[in-house]
């Protein structure tokens, strides 16, 4: 893990397209602003592991009720 310091309104880069600004520091919290394109897809770290979760559970089956399917 890189850690950096910043102060408000500085930034760094991510590659050639990608910038993380510091927009605001208060009370233990850091408000930042991402540049990107929009074709990359940008989640909190709680929703992204969220969304993670529901597709593995999503993707389990029960081989059980393909036994169920009848064949043409």
């Amino acid at each position: 893990m890189l850690i950096i310091t910043r102060k408000k309104g500085e930034s760094l880069m991510i590659g050639d397209d990608i910038e993380i600004v510091i927009s605001k520091i208060d009370d233990g919290s850091v408000k930042i602003g991402i540049n990107a394109p929009k074709s990359i897809q940008i989640l909190r770290k709680e929703i992204y592991e969220e969304v993670e979760n529901e597709n593995k559970e999503a993707s389990k089956i029960n081989l059980g009720m393909l036994k169920n399917i009848k064949k043409k």
